[in-house]
């Protein structure tokens, strides 16, 4: 064989995609949403399908295997093998035809499920196998794996809306596979096409009496090579549906052709209660009958946990009643709405025949609650969707993991399989969790394990060989949704028997005999508990690890820091491509590295020692974060909490340590000590802006893009002569007058100390007792990884704003970067009781008003402005629930309609923006959406931002300035002053 330098160039030379040889990349492919670890030789990403075929024959070529991989979301180990990685996700992602007529598609395998049915929708279609992973799932893989879905109960499996594949197989032989008659007759194929179609009907014909015996009677069974497909009683034989649930051991999928339905227009929840888990899965028989297309799970467990988590919080509040042992989320969705709220109402009966009630004992306890508003019913769906990420954010080693993930039984038998079940945790010392597709008998079952432990491991193995012998008992199937992988292959003769399981040898070696196609899944697997293959294997170490922020509410090394790494399980909500704003940077480059979960894995790979010394303050470590924006989405959007912006100050500082800073670093994060000074002297420390010469000097030696304009100093900077304003009987309020506005756009804090006076508040402005400059929060230093200085600026900020804190008075700012790091970064920083009353007071401005209007203690007199106003939330407003109150507050304007842009991070996050090697980012993140429906605006329209990058990135990509909530606020109430509408736009 070749060496890998050798393969490497081949591979280079013949492709225009990505290939990737180094050890941070291969690290970032090494591991999927199992708990397995297969570091891969080497990964290609190709950009045409033809590109992929290309690689395909030179890794054959040269002896190496190869794994195909989508979005690389397996729970079994599917996509991870020390071969060569093909990942078919960030280019070969096209809808290549559709018959809206016929309602059916091509596509490629890369293609993301969501991404699919969003483009599906305008002509009122869908592809429902919708699995709870649709933001990032691709097509490929889902029918690699054989998916189900919630909604399989009315619309089937993967293979049930699969109508042909084309596919290579490992010689290069491009194939269709379709229906096919038995005979073959006018079948247009190779000659070795032929002849492998041939054998494989013929072995279909042999083994059916076989087959019909041994493969369990249930439609949720994925486990093996769907062999039922060949038998002639199944005539015309569709040979696609032996590829599905192939998970890439038979050929290399090029297109898919699906089956579509039309799109859900109506739909009706009915959350059935119930005091008693075992009750709850004994109902489930009885509720299928009235003909739901879905029924899934909450257990007691997810329930508590999702309680936990701030955006699943008010979607429990409004549909749990009470303290459930489980819930059941039963869904209607028939075309007329009456027929549907029909249904609801025959469930409450149906309930209530079985003898549930609200005032029944715990054992019988329960009811329906009626859900009928989409908004929930969307909340209700994505709190389920997330129900993995859900069970798998507890804060300890111990975590709820995939093996007996998916086994599915009848229905009649699914209440004392799960109650046999816990016993069978209970006597190794766990406890599991439980949810997802009761209507199909599909439990995701997951028992609490630490697998870093040789005791837990054991008992992982105890567990699954008695749980699957139970499986066998009701007739059941051992793999019901998720597939074989690494995970249950070797059980496979166990479920199936020695003559079934050769049968899958005869169809893996017709197809490959090279064994080059992902071997070790479904034929011929490794020990499930082959430790070799963990994630964490008996050799994994954390050593000492010095950091810089608080992450003791997490185990492990680094006070935490490695518990805290390590809650990344690979699911990777954070590939998904719309809604919310996780992750910006993916979903510019679509790059791995460029995503929250490559991050996490690249840290944990750097921590435990396995890629080289010093990997934490590497150059290879800061360009997997050069494009972390630091959003802080994943905080609040991954159900993990996984926060990369409070990880990226970690390596941050872990490298000005090491290597010290750069200029650039050193001008941004020492902004707030020499503005004062800048500001004196703003004619000349504004020369760069406008000479070329300056620009071009400034982006080759301070790294600052010349194609950016600095925001301009500034000689009339905010300065307050006074301490307080208003009246000393009015309500009090600190006012934060933070180092943007201040020294950059003093209009916003003179326009909020406008409002506030006028709203009937003494608004404080408290100078630090040193007296040597104005306060900041430290923002600037953190993001330079200069955590000691942005320590010392918080001392000096809660020093000054704690006795205001004491007295309940709020601390009110403007800047959402600046006034939330006191309620995030400070808290990591200092946990004395005067930085939480700081933090405790610290609201935004609008949210503030909000409250303060919602407890009546509001009284503005407002007038129109605008007829319509646009408004751009920035991340960290998001992040933290807090941008909802700035459509309220703007709603207060009178005849204002107010419109939210759908949009991700603007991308200029700060100076990520400003960098000459991550400009070209900055403006492909807001080229995703902000900018576009900018431009689309009316001029008339008022662009609201009250982020200070926002509002300079979409100056410089419109022409548009847009205003903080603050100045529409004062402009209204200079409106209703002068009595006067003023419905011109504001001048820019």
């Amino acid at each position: 064989m070749k060496n890998a330098s050798s393969l490497e160039q081949r591979l280079r030379s013949h492709l225009t995609g990505d290939v990737f040889f180094d050890a941070f990349n291969r690290g970032r492919y090494a591991t999927d949403a199992s708990f397995y670890q297969i570091m891969p030789e080497g990964v290609v990403v190709p950009r045409t399908m033809d590109e992929a075929l290309q690689a395909l024959a030179i890794v054959r070529d040269d002896g190496r295997i190869v794994t195909p991989r989508g979005g690389g979301t397996s729970q079994c180990g599917q996509t991870v093998n020390d071969g060569i990685v093909v990942d078919l996700s960030k280019h070969l992602n096209r809808i290549i035809s559709l018959d809206v007529a016929n309602r059916s598609c091509i596509v490629e395998p890369g293609i993301v499920l969501d991404d699919l049915n969003r483009q599906l929708r305008k002509h009122g279609l869908w592809f429902p196998v919708d699995v709870s992973t649709a933001s990032r799932a691709t097509i490929g893989g889902m029918a690699g794996n054989n998916s189900c879905g919630g909604r399989s109960l009315r619309y089937g499996t993967m293979r049930d809306n699969t109508l042909s594949m084309d596919a290579a197989l490992a010689d290069g032989t491009l194939l269709h596979f379709g229906e096919v008659p038995r005979d073959l007759a006018q079948v247009n194929s190779p000659e070795g096409g032929l002849k492998l179609f041939r054998d494989m009907l013929d072995l279909g014909k042999r083994e059916a009496a076989e087959i019909s015996d041994k493969f369990p009677k249930v439609q949720r069974r994925v486990g093996g090579y769907n062999l039922d497909a060949l038998v002639p009683r199944n005539a015309p034989n569709n040979l696609a549906h032996l590829l599905v649930g192939s998970e890439g051991t038979l050929a290399f999928t090029t297109q898919v052709e699906l089956k579509l339905w039309p799109v859900i227009r109506n739909k009706a929840l009915g959350v059935c209660h119930f005091g008693s888990f075992y009750e709850a899965m004994d109902a489930a028989q009885h509720l299928v009958k009235l003909r739901p297309i879905a029924v899934e799970l909450v257990d007691r467990t997810m329930i508590a946990l999702g309680r936990e988590i701030a955006m699943f919080q008010p979607i429990i509040s409004a549909a749990v009643r009470g303290d459930p042992d489980a819930i059941l989320v039963v869904e209607f969705a028939e075309e007329d709405q009456a027929d549907n709220l029909a249904r609801l109402k025959q469930l409450g009966e149906l309930m209530a025949d079985l003898g549930f009630g609200w005032d029944q004992p715990q054992r019988k306890w329960g009811g329906v609650v009626e859900i009928v508003e989409p908004a929930l019913q969307t909340g209700i769906a994505d709190f389920r969707a997330a129900g993995l990420n859900v069970m798998m954010s507890m804060k300890q080693e111990g975590k709820p993991v995939s093996f007996v993930e998916d086994c599915a039984v009848p229905l009649p038998h699914l209440a004392d399989y799960t109650e046999r079940l816990d016993a069978i945790f209970a006597k190794h010392g766990t406890r599991g969790t439980m949810y997802a597709h009761a209507s199909e008998g599909c439990l995701h079952v997951r028992p609490v394990l630490n697998l870093k432990l040789e005791k837990d491991v054991k008992a992982m193995r105890a567990i699954a060989e008695e749980t699957f012998e139970m499986v066998r008992e009701y007739k059941g199937s051992h793999s019901g949704e998720h597939g074989d992988g690494l995970m249950r292959s070797e059980f496979h003769e166990a479920m199936f028997g020695a003559r079934i399981v050769a049968d899958f040898r005869e169809v893996k070696a017709h197809f490959d005999p090279g064994n080059t196609l992902n071997p070790g899944k479904i034929v011929d697997p490794p020990k499930m508990d082959d430790r070799s293959l963990f994630r964490f294997s008996p050799d994994y170490r954390v050593g000492e690890l010095k950091t810089v922020l608080d992450w003791s509410a997490y185990p492990g090394g680094g006070g935490g820091f490695q518990g805290a790494v390590e809650m990344c399980n690979n699911n990777g909500a954070c590939r998904k491509l719309e809604g919310g704003v996780m992750c910006p940077s993916y979903r510019a480059t679509r790059n791995e590295k460029d995503v929250t979960r490559g991050r996490a894995n690249t840290l944990r790979l750097a921590i435990s020692g396995q890629l080289g010394p010093d990997a934490l303050a590497s150059d290879e470590m800061m360009e997997t974060l050069k494009l972390c924006v630091s959003c802080k989405a994943c905080r609040h959007e991954c159900p993990t909490g996984v926060d990369m912006a409070k990880m990226k100050i970690e390596v941050l500082a872990a490298r000005a340590t090491r290597h010290g800073l750069s200029l650039r670093d050193r001008l941004v994060g020492y902004l707030p000590r020499y503005l004062d000074l800048a500001s004196r002297f703003a004619p000349i420390a504004n020369w760069r802006n406008n000479s070329p010469l300056l620009r071009s000097l400034f982006e080759t030696f301070v790294g600052i893009s010349a194609k950016r304009t600095l925001p301009a100093f500034r000689r009339d900077t905010f300065r307050s002569d006074a301490a307080v304003f208003g009246p000393p009987d009015d309500r009090e309020v600190v006012l934060f007058a933070d180092t943007f506005n201040r020294g950059y756009e003093r209009e916003n804090l003179d326009a909020a100390l406008e409002v506030l006076i006028a709203g009937g508040y003494r608004v404080h402005l408290p100078r630090p007792s040193d007296s040597t400059r104005p306060l900041c929060c430290g923002r600037t230093f953190l993001s330079a990884g200069l955590v000691d200085q942005a320590r010392a600026e918080l001392d000096r900020l809660v020093a000054t704003y704690a006795p205001f804190a004491a007295r309940g008075v709020p601390i009110v700012g403007l800047e959402p970067s600046c006034l939330l790091t006191l309620r995030d970064e400070l808290l990591s920083l200092r946990s004395d009781p005067n930085a939480k009353q700081v933090s405790a007071q610290a609201l935004l401005f609008e949210e503030f008003l909000v409250r303060e209007a919602e407890a009546g203690r509001l009284s503005l007199p407002l007038g129109a402005v605008a007829a319509k106003a646009m408004v751009h939330g920035h991340c960290h407003q998001k992040s933290f629930g807090a941008f909802r109150p700035v459509e309220k507050v703007l709603r207060l304007v009178p005849d204002l309609d107010v419109e939210t842009v759908e949009s991700s991070c603007c991308g200029m996050a700060g100076a990520f923006g400003y960098g000459a090697e991550t400009y070209q980012a900055s403006i492909d993140m807001a080229e995703l959406s902000l900018l576009p429906a900018i431009r689309r605006a009316d001029p008339a329209t008022l662009i609201v931002a009250d982020g200070t990058s926002c509002r300079h990135q979409i100056k410089d990509g419109c022409g548009r300035t847009p205003l903080h909530v603050a100045r529409v606020l004062a402009m209204s109430l200079n409106c209703a002053k002068s009595g006067s509408n003023n419905l011109s736009p504001a001048k820019e």
